[in-house]
Parts: C-alpha cells; structure tokens; sequence
C-alpha cells in the first residue's frame, strides 16, 4: 500500500486540507480545518480528499508531550503534519522545539520524537493558559509510520494497540491493498534461481531411490526369522560336589589354553584320602614288626588280629607260630597294596578337582566364588566361547518355503546394529541342526520353533569376538547385483536416520543438561 507523504508546502499536493485562499496563510487553513472539509469564505468549492492521502486530518487521543526540558505538556489534537498542545506561557510563531509525543497504545505507551516550530499561540478562552499549534518539521521515516498508524486506528474507530500495531493491519485502505494483490509482477523481477529445482528433484530422486530399495530389499530378498552371531561354546561342569574356590573371572575376560580356572574344595575326598594313606602306613609297620621277630629266630610271634585300624574293630594281639606269621605277612601286604591303589584313585579324582582352559577362550558366563558357593557334581561352573579364526559365524532360522530358494556358499549381507555398511558373507550348510557341537550367542527357545532350517553363515570379514549373542539382519539374495545395490543404498539410508538421531538426542541431553 503506498502511502504520500508530500511537503505541506507543495501547492499541488491532495491532502484534506480547506482551499488556501489566494494569498492567504495555508498553514491558518490547516489550523481552521479540523475535519478536513469546510466552506470557503469567498464560495470556493468543498474539496474532497481521498482515504489512502489524508495526511492533516485531527484526531484527539489521549496523548502529552514532553519538551526537551523535561516539561511534560498535554496534548490537544495531532495529525501527521503538526500537533496542538495546552501550555502555561505563550510560544512565538517561527519557534522551534524538540519534543517527543507520549502516546498510549493501550496498556502501553509508545514515544515519537520529532521536531517542530510553533505556528500560532492563542489563549484559551477560561483565561488559564494558552493554546500553541506546532508544524512537525523533522521526524524519522519509522517514527512518522508510527504515528500514521495510530492516527488510522483512531480515525477507523478502533483503539491503537501494540498487537494491531505488531500485525500490520491497516484499517483505512482495505481497498488498495486488495488492488495490490491483482497487481502483475514487474517484468524487470529476475527470475527465480534453478538450484532450487534442481535440489528438490534430487531429493525426490533419492527418496524415490531408497523406497525402490527397501521394497526391493523386503519383498525380493529373502529374510530368516531370527539371525544372530554365533561360537562354539564350551560348558566347564563341577567334576564332584564341594566348595567352588575364589576366581576372579568374569564375563568377557579372556583365558589362555592349559590356565587354570577354578578348583572345587572336597571336604570327603581329602577326608578318605587321608585315611587310606594312615592305614597304607599301619600295614607297612605291622610287616615290618613281623619280618623282625621272624629274624630274630623266635619260637612265638606277637600277631595283630587286624589290618584295618580304621574298620572298628577291638586291636588285640596274640602269639602265633612262625608259620602262621608268615601267612599273615602275606595278607598284610596284599591289604597294603589295596590301600595303595585306593590312594592313587583319590589323588587322581583331587587332580580332577582342578579345573584348566581346554583353548585359548573367552569367558561367556561365570559362576560366582563368593561366600563360599557349594555346587553339586556335574553343576555348570562356567561357559567358554571359541573365538579362533572361522568360529565366530552368524546362524539364521530360514522358513521351510523359502529353504529351497538357499544353496550352499549363495551370497547373504549382514547388517549389524549401528554399522555404516553391510558385510557380505557365504552360506555354509543348511541343516535341520548346523553341528552337534553346541553354540552360544543363539536362544534355547529359538531353535524350538517349527517349520524352520538352520543356516550357517561365514563373514568375508571377521566379527569381533565380543558381538557374539548379538541379533543382526541377514538377506539372502538370488541376484548379486541387484542385492547389492538394494543393500547398500538401504544402509546409506539407515546410517543417514542414525546420523540426525544421534545428532537429535545429544541436542536433547544438552537442553535437559542446560535445564538441570
């Protein structure tokens, strides 16, 4: 919407201002022409202004004015091109002041600086004070905006308010701003840049490209019900019942081929170990107390009625001839040798009780040596994983109907949470069950399921030993070249999401940090 703003002294201005008579003062005209429209003394026509170029019609809001020497006067009328203004002393035409209009904009009150020169001083006809009307000769370009729009909102009827202000609605020329609208664009306005074009067309491109992927990816490949990393596990079980002893391992630690884990403490094995070596020694002293006496040429021998100590019995002694002493010798040693034998099978099952890393290993799971763990005979105490070269492998569950479309070393891509890209690998074999020999990193209640083969992949790159047990995405695909496209632009896509996510919650902790 335009608005004119031409010199008050412009003779050819269209402003709603009385005909200056010729010769006469137009600024005693403007004075003399509150409401824009009079008759003229010498029959001079009315004229009419337009709506959109009032520039001098009077409005009287609320409003004081403040001089540059702190006096604050009150406002009698104002327009763009001067004010009025009720004093105590008496300004003389031609002076010129700097002051500042306090006007009040509803709750707020807003300040338009200006500087003006007095045209007139007339006394007020109550006899108190005076009368002074001022030409606004200076004022900044935004502050005479300003006021234009609260002389407006005062003229349409409505109060000046800083939100209507704020809006920029204009309630006096709805008329031109709707021609405004009709308007044709200059044929001088450049045109519009192609980057822009060309940028959307290239995201619609790549949205177009990843959708085309990701259908391809869901509906052409085939995907198994479950994929997870997988190793040969190896289970250390309790040789006998006792005490687990301290170790320090845990979950995740490494162990060497031939270190020693753990033993398991048996109070009753050290108990009959100590007992046969006690009576291995006795029959050695009761052989040896006889083989004297037969030496010696006696003709009685002083004989023990038993070769156990331990079984109970009183121990008496009694006189034997040579003859039977000597038989006796003989049980004594065969009871000795038993004893012998019973203490090497003892010693064998305490050596059993210590418990060694049968491969270089990685500790799964542990059982805990605190406060002093009593376990039974064949209890699980610990879980190794083999983490050599080609034991870290990924198992799938394909459905029985897709089974057939899998053959052995076809090509499958492996997607791992939070990779950038996939990792192509090889079937190995299908089987209803891949190997006898167990594996960790794959849920018990998984391979209960019905209708589905077990697939056994082997990575062209290693997995890190410490992913084992980790579910990952696994398509197989029939088409090389195509699945690899699909696969790559889909990982391209999800490393992009990933991307904002992060970028997205690392902005989220630190406003959360900030609010803290």
């Amino acid at each position: 919407m335009a608005e004119h703003f031409s010199d008050p002294r412009d003779q050819d201005r269209h402003e709603p201002t009385l005909g200056t008579p010729p010769g006469g003062d137009r600024h005693a005209a403007w004075d003399e022409a509150p409401h824009g429209h009079a008759h003229q003394a010498n029959g001079d026509r009315i004229q009419h202004e337009r709506r959109d170029e009032r520039r001098h019609i009077r409005v009287s809001p609320p409003f004081r004015v403040r001089l540059d020497d702190d006096t604050t006067l009150t406002g009698a009328d104002v327009s763009l091109g001067g004010f009025a203004l009720y004093c105590n002393r008496a300004f003389q035409p031609g002076e010129t002041v700097s002051a500042s209009l306090l006007m009040m904009a509803g709750p707020t009150e807003l300040i338009i600086p200006l500087r003006a020169e007095c045209r007139r001083t007339m006394p007020e006809p109550s006899g108190r004070g005076y009368k002074a009307a001022f030409e606004i000769v200076d004022m900044e370009p935004q502050h005479r905006e300003l006021l234009r729009q609260v002389i407006r909102s005062c003229l349409s009827g409505r109060t000046a308010s800083v939100e209507a202000l704020m809006a920029g609605e204009d309630p006096q020329t709805p008329r031109q701003r709707q021609a405004g609208v009709a308007k044709p664009l200059p044929s001088s306005r450049p045109p519009r840049p192609m980057r822009r074009y060309v940028m959307l067309f290239a995201a619609i491109g790549v949205l177009a490209l990843v959708a085309a992927a990701t259908a391809y990816r869901n509906f052409m490949m085939i995907e198994p019900s479950f994929a997870a990393v997988t190793a040969p596990r190896i289970d250390i079980r309790a040789p006998g019942a006792g005490i687990l002893a301290a170790h320090e391992l845990q979950a995740g630690d490494r162990v060497e081929r031939d270190q020693l884990l753990t033993n398991v403490e048996n109070s009753d094995l050290e108990s009959d170990l100590i007992l046969a070596d006690a009576a291995q020694r006795y029959n050695n002293r009761l052989i040896e107390n006889l083989q004297e006496h037969l030496d010696g040429g006696g003709q009685e021998v002083s004989l023990a009625n038993s070769a156990q100590p331990a079984s109970g019995d009183t121990l008496t002694f009694e006189s034997v001839s040579p003859e039977i002493a000597r038989a006796r010798i003989e049980q004594f040693e065969t009871a000795r040798d038993y004893e012998s034998s019973r203490i090497t099978a003892l010693e064998a099952r305490k050596a059993n009780n210590d418990i060694y890393s049968p491969c270089d290993c990685l500790v799964a799971w542990a059982l805990s040596s605190a406060d002093g763990t009593y376990i039974n005979e064949s209890e699980r105490i610990m879980t190794l994983i083999r983490t050599g070269k080609d034991d870290v492998l990924v198992e799938a569950l394909v459905h029985m109907g897709d089974i057939a479309r899998i053959e052995p070393n076809q090509l499958a891509y492996i997607a791992l949470p939070n990779a950038t890209e996939p990792i192509r690998a090889r079937v190995r074999n299908v089987a209803l069950d891949v190997e006898r020999q167990p594996r960790a990193g794959f849920p018990s209640w998984v391979r209960q399921q019905q209708n589905v083969a077990s697939v056994l992949l082997v990575p062209e790159r290693d997995l890190p030993a410490e992913s084992v047990g980790q579910p990952v995405d696994v398509r197989f695909t029939e088409a090389p070249l195509l699945g690899a496209a699909a696969e790559w632009v889909w990982q391209g896509a999800r490393a992009v999401i990933q991307f904002g996510d992060r970028i997205y919650r690392a902005a989220m902790e630190e406003d959360d940090g900030d609010t803290g």
